[in-house]
């Protein structure tokens, strides 16, 4: 049986970065893949638009660039697409929120562009990536949870770890397998 797999995800701006280091540091068993830098690392960057200042991704070369890893299980996954990893292999998702004016601010901050801005506020308001993640995975391990705040972020850092605790309770005996 492999080990666990969570994906952070969200709209840009929402806190998955942080939100995947934190875990990191709490849970030292698992494994931190930042899906923009794997996909810089291992060669699935296909070109990179101008308009919106990003590099474009192969979501199939990512794929099959971590396929192995993911059947081992033991990932954070943080990246702002959930749905191109199989149900198969992820345990939660994590779909993190932000209200907008907070998103708008965090944005600004990077200096995106107001077109970039907008487009990111538009799919946060439209809960675009939470009905990819629902449309995508079972009901019970899609999780929408609000990052405005430290103390939010820190209140869902520890809420997945006891659900990581549940988890490996729940499937102890197929991991001794």
């Amino acid at each position: 049986m492999r080990k666990v797999n969570i994906i952070i995800t969200g709209t840009p701006g929402t806190g998955k970065s942080s939100h995947a280091q934190a875990l990191v540091d709490q849970l030292p068993d698992l494994k931190l893949m930042s899906i923009n830098d794997v996909a810089k690392e291992r060669g699935c960057v296909t070109g990179f638009d101008e308009e919106r200042k990003s590099h474009i991704v192969d979501e199939d070369k990512v794929y099959d660039a971590i396929e192995d890893e993911l059947e081992k299980g033991g990932l954070i996954i943080d990246w702002h697409v959930c749905d191109i990893f199989p149900e198969r292999l992820i345990d939660l998702v994590v779909v993190l929120r932000a209200d907008n004016t907070i998103l708008y601010d965090r944005l600004k901050k990077r200096d995106y562009s107001d077109t970039k801005i907008d487009e990111n506020i538009d799919a946060e308001i439209m809960q675009v990536i939470l009905e990819e993640a629902r449309e995508s995975y079972a009901e019970e391990i899609v999780i929408e949870l609000q990052s405005n705040t430290v103390e939010e972020m820190d209140e869902n850092v520890d809420r997945i770890v006891q659900w990581k605790k549940r988890w490996e309770l729940d499937n102890r005996d197929e991991q001794s397998e």
